[in-house]
C-alpha cells in the first residue's frame, strides 16, 4: 500500500528493537526454525490498519498454510507505520523476518539479505520485471496502485455549475477557478505530523503528466547523472503545484492535516478535489460519504490521458530463511490464492497483477470506476511509474523523497519557490549519493 510512507519515530542509540507478535518473540533468521514436530517455522513480518486488521491477516495466512503443509508462521506486526525503516532496523540487528510483505526491498537486496525471484516464480505475473534492482526482481509484483488519481465530489461540481470531469488541464484550472468564486476549496491536501508525504500527490500526477509522459525513465537517467531536479521540464511541474497554491486552488491550512484527517476533510466536503491513490476507492465504498464521488486522472495540457502507476507491494523472501525453497513456495500460495486476492481488492482497492484474476462481484462504484480508468489507461499505454512511489533501479535515492515533501509544504504556503525547490533536491542527491 503506498500510502503507508509515514516517518519512522525515531528510535534511541542502542535501544532494543521490539517486534509486535502473534504468539511469539520477535525474529527471523536468527530465530529457531523448527516447531514442535520439526516443522519449519518462518517469520512473516506484516503491518495492520483499520481496513487490513489483524482478522485479515489471520484469514489469509491459514488459507496459504492449508496450501503448503509443513510450515508453521510466527506473525509479526510492525509497531510503526513505516515498515521499511523498521525492517531495516531488524536486518542491522540480525532479526531480519524470513518473509515481508509490502516492504520495499531497495538495500536488503544490494546487500544479500533477499532471495531474487526467478522467471519461472514470476511467470503468471502482468509486470514481471517491475521495479528490478540490478536485473532482479526480489518483491512479488501482484498489484497496481493508480498514484494518484483525482477523487472529486459531484455535488460541489455541480455547486459551481461544472457538469463533467475535466480533460485537459485548462478545463482543471478553469473547474477550480468556479469552485473558488463559490467559496469551495477546489483541492484537498495533507501533510501534518508524521504524514509528511500527503502533501505531494500534486507533485507525482505533475510529474507524470509533464516529465514521465515524455521521458519514462527519466529518474533512472537522474540516477545515472544524465539529468537534474533543475531540468526545465521538472522545475516546471513543480510550477504548476506552485501557481495552483498561490491562486488559492489548494488549501494551505491542510498542511497541518495528518494522513487520516485530510481524508474526512474531503468527506466532510471541506474541498471538491481529493488527489489520492486507487485505495480510496475501496474506502469510499465501504463507507460511503454524504455524496456522490467522481474520479478522473490529473488531466494533462493536451488532455492525453497519463496515469502514473506503481506495481509491486507483494512478498520477498529472506535468503538466510530455515528453508527457502519452503518459504518461497508460501509467498506463493499466499499471494496467488484466490479468496487472499478477493480480500485485498474489498480491504483496499488493490488492482491484482496477476494474469487470469478477475475482481469479485458486487464491488461498489468507486472502486469500479477506478479499475475501468486504469484498464481503459493500460490499453491506451497511457501508464507512468508514480513519482516518489517507484522503486529499485528507478527510484529515489533515500533522504530526498523527505525534502521533497518538506519543500512542497514550503512550496504551498509560499515560503519557497519551484526552482529554490528543485535546486535543494539536486544538493540533497548529492549529499546522499555520496
Amino acid at each position: 500500500m503506498s500510502r503507508r510512507r509515514y516517518g519512522l519515530a525515531a528510535a534511541a542509540a542502542g535501544a532494543v528493537l521490539v517486534l509486535a507478535a502473534t504468539g511469539c518473540t520477535a525474529g527471523g533468521s536468527g530465530s529457531s526454525s523448527a516447531g514442535s514436530g520439526g516443522r519449519p517455522v518462518l517469520t512473516f513480518f506484516t503491518f495492520e490498519t483499520p481496513n487490513l486488521d489483524a482478522k485479515y491477516w489471520d484469514a489469509a495466512i491459514a488459507r496459504a498454510s492449508a496450501k503448503v503443509p509443513g510450515v508453521k508462521i510466527k506473525k509479526l506486526v510492525a509497531p510503526s507505520a513505516d515498515r521499511n525503516g523498521y525492517v531495516k532496523q531488524l536486518a542491522a540487528s540480525g532479526q531480519l523476518p524470513d518473509l515481508m510483505i509490502s516492504v520495499n526491498p531497495d538495500g536488503l537486496a544490494q546487500s544479500g539479505k533477499l532471495t531474487a525471484w526467478s522467471a519461472a516464480d514470476l511467470a503468471d505475473y502482468v509486470s514481471p520485471n517491475a521495479n528490478p534492482i540490478g536485473g532482479k526482481i526480489y518483491q512479488l509484483p501482484y498489484n497496481t496502485q493508480p498514484t494518484p488519481l483525482v477523487y472529486y465530489n459531484k455535488d460541489l461540481f455541480a455547486k459551481a455549475g461544472i457538469t463533467a470531469a475535466p480533460a485537459t488541464y485548462q478545463q482543471f484550472l478553469d473547474d477550480c477557478a468556479k469552485l473558488k468564486s463559490k467559496s469551495i476549496d477546489p483541492i484537498i491536501v495533507g501533510g501534518g505530523g508524521k504524514d509528511t508525504f500527503a502533501d505531494g500527490y500534486p507533485d507525482i500526477a505533475a510529474v507524470g503528466t509533464d516529465v514521465y509522459r515524455a521521458r519514462p525513465n527519466w529518474l533512472a537517467e537522474r540516477r545515472a547523472g544524465k539529468r537534474s531536479f533543475t531540468d526545465p521540464a521538472f522545475v516546471g511541474a513543480l510550477k504548476k503545484v506552485q501557481d495552483l497554491a498561490a491562486k488559492g486552488y489548494i488549501d494551505k491550512s491542510g498542511l497541518s492535516r495528518d494522513y487520516a484527517a485530510t481524508e474526512q476533510a474531503f468527506r466532510d466536503g471541506k474541498g471538491a478535489m481529493y488527489p489520492m491513490g486507487s485505495w480510496f476507492a475501496a474506502s469510499a465504498d465501504a463507507k460511503k460519504p454524504g455524496f456522490g464521488v467522481g474520479v478522473f486522472p490529473w488531466p494533462s495540457d493536451d488532455g492525453k490521458t497519463v496515469v502514473p502507476a506503481y506495481t509491486g507491494g507483494g512478498m520477498s523472501v529472506s535468503s538466510t530463511a530455515p528453508d527457502v525453497p519452503l518459504a518461497k513456495k508460501w509467498a506463493k500460495a499466499f499471494m496467488e490464492d484466490k479468496a487472499n486476492l478477493d480480500a485485498s481488492v474489498r480491504a483496499d482497492g488493490s488492482i491484482i497483477a496477476i494474469r487470469g484474476y478477475t475482481p469479485p462481484a458486487g464491488m461498489g462504484p468507486v472502486y469500479r470506476a477506478t479499475d475501468a480508468l486504469y484498464q481503459d489507461a493500460a490499453k491506451r499505454h497511457a501508464l507512468v511509474n508514480a513519482f516518489t512511489v517507484e522503486t529499485g533501479d528507478t527510484g529515489l535515492v533515500p533522504g530526498v523523497s523527505d525534502r521533497l515533501w518538506a519543500g512542497t509544504a514550503d512550496l504551498i504556503s509560499g515560503r519557497t519557490t519551484a526552482d529554490e525547490l528543485a535546486k535543494n533536491l539536486d544538493t540533497e542527491w548529492a549529499k546522499d549519493t555520496k
